[in-house]
Order: C-alpha cells, then sequence, then structure tokens
C-alpha cells in the first residue's frame, strides 16, 4: 500500500482529480502562470499524492517502477501542467533512476525512502558555463580526500535549483599533473550538508515553477556515495541520458493532449464567417497536425514502456532515444504554435495555454541535446552501421532495420536510393530527422497494430510520409551557402531607395 492508495490505478486517478481541481482553480492558475516558483499549499497538495512513487522500487516504499506508470503519472501532470511533469521527470530520470541502478545499496536505502514517504527531491548537476553539448570537457574535478573526494568546480543550469534535497554531481578526477581524467563520475551530495552554494538565480524565460540558476561546489562526498558503474561513468551517463530521452514522450504526451483537446473545443465553438472555424480547410489540416503529433506520442509512449524497463542497460540505445527526443520535443512545439495560430490573440498571453505552451515547450528542444545534434548523431550512428552491414542503399536497410522495418514499404518509392556517406552537416541533420520520422513511423504503425483508433493511425501515417518527402526535397535542394562574415554599409537598404 502506498500513501493510502491500494493499487497505482487508485493512485492515477486521485492524483488525475487533485491535479485538475488545483490547477483550474481561477487564483492558482493565474499565481503559477504569471509568477515565479509553486504557491506552498498547492505543492503541498501535489506531493501529499507522492507522484515520485511511480519510479521507486517495492523494497522502498514505491509502486515498484514500472515505466508505463511513469509515464502515465508524467503525461497526468503535463495534461494540467507542463512545469510540473518537468518538475517530476527530473526527480525520476536524473536522479532516483540513476540511484537505483547504480548506488551502493546502504546509501540507496538511506535514501530512496525519503522520497516516497517524505516527499525528497532531487536533481542533476551536468552542465557547466562553457560546457554544455560539450560536456564531456566539464571542469568541475575531484581529488581522493580522506575517507571520501573533494569537489570543487561551477554547474549552471540545473533544474530545481536550491531547491533539491539531494543532486547527482558529475566531475572527472583531477591528476597529478593537474590534468583532468577522460572519463566522468556521478556523486551523491544530500543538501543538508554544505558545500553547493547557489550564486545566481535566472530570470528563466519559461517554466517558471523550475528554479534555475548558477552554482558554485566545493563540497566533500563519502567514499560510499560515489555511484559504481559497471564499466566506464560515462557509459553510466549515456544510460542515464537515453533513458531520460526515451521518457521524454511521458512528458510530451499530456501536453500534446491537453492542446488538441482545447484546439477542438475553440475550434468548434467559435464561429467565422457564418461557421464554425472546424470546417474550414486550412484549421482541419492544423487540428490533423496535432492530433498526428498525439498519436506518434501515444506510439512513443508505449515502445518506451516496453523496451527501456530500470533493469535494462539503455548505453547502447542512441538511435531510437535521440529519435523519440527530438521527434516528440518538434512535436511539442509545433503543437504550440498551431493552437496559439487558431485561438488567435487571446492566447497571446502568459496565462492562456497556447502562449504558455509556446514558451514552457520551448526549451525541450535544447536540454539533454540540442535536437540539431541529436539529428546528426542519428544520421552518424545510421550510416556507420549500413557501412558495417554492407548496405548502400536506404530502402534496403530501412526494410531490415528493426525500429524502421514496418515503416520502410510506406517509404519506398521515396528511399530507394544510395546514401551518401560523405554529407554535408546541415544535410546530415535534414536526414537524421527524416530517420527520427520514420522510426516514428513503425511505432505508430505497431501501435496500429495494437487496435489503437484507425483514423488517428491513418491521418498520422499520411501526415508522417508528406514530411519526410519534403525531408528529402530539402536534402536535394540545400546549398552549401556560406554566412557573410559582417553587414556592412552596403547592407543598410536605405542607401538604395
Amino acid at each position: 500500500m502506498n500513501n493510502g492508495f491500494h493499487s497505482f490505478e487508485e493512485f492515477i486517478t486521485h492524483y488525475r482529480s487533485t491535479l485538475r481541481k488545483l490547477f483550474r482553480e481561477p487564483q492558482n492558475h493565474k499565481v503559477v502562470s504569471l509568477n515565479r516558483g509553486v504557491p506552498p499549499m498547492l505543492m503541498r497538495d501535489v506531493i501529499q499524492c507522492r507522484p515520485l512513487n511511480v519510479f521507486i522500487s517495492r523494497d522502498h516504499g514505491g509502486y515498484g517502477g514500472d515505466v508505463s506508470q511513469c509515464l502515465s503519472m508524467l503525461e497526468a501532470s503535463s495534461y494540467e501542467s507542463l512545469p510540473l511533469s518537468l518538475m517530476m521527470g527530473i526527480n525520476g530520470a536524473l536522479f532516483i533512476q540513476p540511484v537505483t541502478r547504480y548506488a551502493n545499496e546502504s546509501v540507496a536505502s538511506g535514501i530512496l525512502p525519503r522520497f516516497a514517504n517524505e516527499q525528497a527531491m532531487g536533481g542533476l548537476m551536468i552542465t557547466e558555463p562553457g560546457y554544455g553539448s560539450d560536456a564531456l570537457h566539464m571542469q568541475t574535478s575531484y581529488k581522493v580526500h580522506g575517507d571520501g573526494y573533494q569537489l570543487e568546480g561551477t554547474k549552471h543550469w540545473a533544474g530545481l535549483t536550491g531547491w533539491a534535497d539531494y543532486w547527482l554531481l558529475t566531475a572527472r578526477q583531477k591528476k597529478k599533473d593537474g590534468s583532468l581524467a577522460r572519463d566522468i563520475d556521478f556523486f551523491i551530495h544530500d543538501s543538508r550538508n554544505p558545500g553547493v552554494e547557489v550564486e545566481e538565480y535566472f530570470d528563466n524565460l519559461g517554466l517558471y515553477m523550475l528554479p534555475y540558476g548558477r552554482n558554485r561546489i566545493n563540497t566533500h562526498i563519502p567514499e560510499s556515495f560515489r555511484l559504481q558503474p559497471p564499466s566506464t561513468g560515462i557509459k553510466l551517463m549515456l544510460d542515464m541520458l537515453h533513458r531520460s530521452r526515451l521518457q521524454f514522450p511521458g512528458m510530451a504526451m499530456g501536453f500534446l493532449h491537453r492542446i488538441a483537446d482545447d484546439t477542438l473545443a475553440h475550434v468548434t465553438s467559435r464561429n467565422v464567417g457564418g461557421k464554425s472555424l472546424f470546417h474550414y480547410d486550412q484549421v482541419k489540416e492544423r487540428i490533423v497536425r496535432i492530433q498526428s503529433w498525439f498519436t506518434s506520442c501515444a506510439a512513443m509512449c508505449r515502445y518506451t514502456s516496453e523496451k527501456a524497463p530500470i533493469s535494462r542497460d539503455l548505453s547502447m540505445e542512441d538511435v531510437p532515444a535521440n529519435a523519440i527526443k527530438s521527434v516528440v520535443t518538434d512535436m511539442m512545439q509545433d503543437a504550440a504554435q498551431s493552437f496559439l495560430q487558431l485561438v488567435g490573440a487571446k492566447g497571446y498571453r502568459l496565462d492562456h495555454m497556447a502562449g504558455r505552451g509556446i514558451i514552457d515547450s520551448r526549451p525541450f528542444q535544447i536540454f539533454e541535446g540540442s535536437n540539431d545534434i541529436l539529428y546528426q548523431q542519428i544520421t552518424e550512428s545510421v550510416i556507420k552501421k549500413m557501412k558495417k552491414s554492407g548496405f548502400t542503399s536506404l530502402y534496403a536497410y530501412l526494410k531490415d532495420y528493426e525500429l524502421t522495418s514496418k515503416a520502410s514499404e510506406y517509404l519506398r518509392s521515396l528511399t530507394d536510393f544510395s546514401v551518401d556517406q560523405t554529407l554535408s552537416q546541415r544535410k546530415q541533420v535534414i536526414m537524421g530527422k527524416m530517420l527520427g520520422y520514420a522510426i516514428t513511423m513503425n511505432m505508430v504503425i505497431q501501435l496500429g497494430e495494437r487496435g489503437f483508433q484507425k483514423n488517428l493511425v491513418q491521418n498520422t501515417l499520411d501526415v508522417l510520409s508528406a514530411d519526410i518527402q519534403k525531408m528529402l526535397s530539402a536534402m536535394n535542394v540545400t546549398a552549401a551557402t556560406e554566412p557573410a562574415e559582417s553587414i556592412g554599409s552596403d547592407g543598410d537598404w536605405f542607401a538604395f531607395v
């Protein structure tokens, strides 16, 4: 039994109802939309439901850590509040799950029950000033000191800055000559101990509910509080990040479902020119795209639920993880943009779902791997696999590849060509997005085979196919343009009037 609930089903029903009451209450809605932080009473009522228990094993007081239940909780959260869902995702994917997999059991058994019973919170610090996408070259260092390790450095843009009860801190070992080791190690910091000081809080553009900032680290970590990877720390980090990226659809699911519901409600009730917006062809096109992104996300949730149990090492799952994260976050932003376009001026407000959704979903395309970089990495990985397997035809490879075998027949006429293995970076990004869409198509087909709503599945396959065709056309016409190094006086239009 957890927090009075006899089952996960009982919990999730109560959780959805609680969030609806809290976030639909007019005063709460205004406060969380326009102000930073969370009203204490609102946060109390959310945390009293103990949503983080879905990430925690039964041995430590949770529901067992079933991934489908984790995604369902994230979905329920993001239907009412995307920042709340991100808060839960940070705790679960970036702290509880890596601690569950890699912490010393005596340490984990002292920490995880605090999340289950005392509403503790945890986060992750990787990013540093100057070392975001280049995190492998982070400068935070550690040395063996006494009965543990002394960490020093600066971290920034960690969600829950100043709030978390525990942090996973990342650092590289400092050698005797002063240089830093190539590998990265992870350490658990208990915020009841000194050594992680907030130097500045950032005025983040969106996600007002979550505090971000810059932290100065100078702390001692006991030896047992270092995570224990089976091989290297970098492999641990890949397992953790791939697991987190594979769970992005949980946060996206409720967000996209809410946009789909609210958009449909708006266009069926709003009359323009003597008929409802729903009957305009361009409006239908936008609604179909939003519903297609909802369906794609549902397919990703099914995939993650079956392929990413907490017991499985995901360090080698770069292609599905990168595809899911980048594609679904692009879909989130696209859906929010279409929602605002359909709602019009009244949606251009921080306290409206459309305006708020654009601002809050935008950073999802940046953190945990910028989408442009992830798309390029997908292409590099696929080309490497093609070369190793002896394939030159993209269609032949997609047909043979588990992640795209079902989608390949839909794309045969589009992909029956030899892949240039020396593609420019800009074309690698386009191709990576195309491959991400093909992988998504495959997941949608599999979801349809399980009995998911047929018209949504067919519309989604049509939309994805059309977008893939556009991407392949863009690959063929993209020119190798070079930017001007400056805009001089002859770049002033007024001089030519």
